[in-house]
């Protein structure tokens, strides 16, 4: 098989995974080697992404490393099996890595959690919205990446409208209501989008507003996706040139517990809903 010269997000996670299994059951890659009968290299090529492994291998190296969460082995096997070459591959080579792999870690995404404070959701916005928030980074970009990032932020948007949509929660502070990326046209109707979406049965919507008392909460956007099984859930850390994702445990039930405060202390979704709508009226 030959090797990959740049494996994508979801292969890094599934070799990120089976070398945590091999750590857990406290085997070198060379014993877990001698114990499915490949050389060491082959391991360490599994492990770093470079080379995919077959379900046969993969409930193999499972059992050596003595897991029994047969929930977590099929959802690695349905990673190992997985194909898909999807829309984002169109951008590769125009975009950074990361935007692609955003892409696709929502298309196998369960869930989808953001909570942002100073700019509308990426899955939220209208494309003048996306437009304008590209504008505003320094340096500026060169007009065809910055078309290139608004069309592929758009076309982000199909998880919310294919016929077995993704739920997703958003949680948006009032200050990412208030500021005008560009004027009040635009506010408008961006928070008329909002408004529009938020009547869908699996997207949800709640405003923070500046009157809740005692709110540290969080002071940085946050995503998270879920994962076939709550351990393959993703978190990410947005940065100029797409977002940094994030898969330790640790740092993951950071995030989880961050976002259930920010989502406690948010209006209802009804509530935020009115909100919206009396904001919108002011502008």
């Amino acid at each position: 098989m030959a090797l990959r010269s740049e494996p994508t997000a979801r292969q890094m996670r599934l070799a990120t995974e089976l070398r945590r299994l091999r750590d857990a059951a406290g085997l070198s890659s060379r014993e877990a080697a001698e114990l499915l009968g490949v050389s060491a290299p082959q391991i360490s090529q599994i492990e770093t992404g470079l080379s995919g492994v077959s379900e046969k291998r993969l409930r193999r190296l499972a059992s050596n490393y003595s897991c029994t969460d047969q929930e977590l082995i099929d959802a690695l096997v349905a990673m190992a099996k997985d194909r898909t070459r999807g829309w984002w591959e169109e951008y590769r080579e125009l975009l950074p890595t990361p935007f692609l792999d955003l892409a696709e870690l929502e298309h196998h995404a369960t869930y989808r959690r953001d909570v942002e404070f100073l700019f509308i959701p990426g899955l939220l916005q209208t494309e003048d919205y996306t437009r304008a928030a590209f504008s505003s980074r320094v340096p500026d970009l060169p007009e065809e990446e910055l078309e290139l990032r608004v069309r592929h932020r758009m076309q982000r948007k199909v998880i919310l409208d294919r016929p077995d949509p993704m739920p997703y929660e958003a949680v948006v502070h009032e200050a990412a209501l208030r500021i005008k990326v560009r004027d009040r046209a635009t506010s408008r109707a961006q928070l008329a989008h909002v408004l529009e979406l938020s009547e869908a049965d699996h997207i949800t919507v709640r405003v923070i507003t500046f009157e809740l008392d005692g709110f540290g909460g969080a002071w940085t956007p946050m995503m998270i996706a879920g994962g076939a099984v709550p351990r393959l859930d993703t978190a990410a850390h947005d940065t100029p040139n797409g977002n940094r994702l994030i898969d330790s445990e640790a740092r993951l039930e950071v995030v989880r517990s961050l976002f259930h405060k920010v989502e406690a202390a948010s209006l209802s979704p009804t509530r935020s809903r009115d909100f919206i709508h009396k904001l919108a009226k002011e502008l």
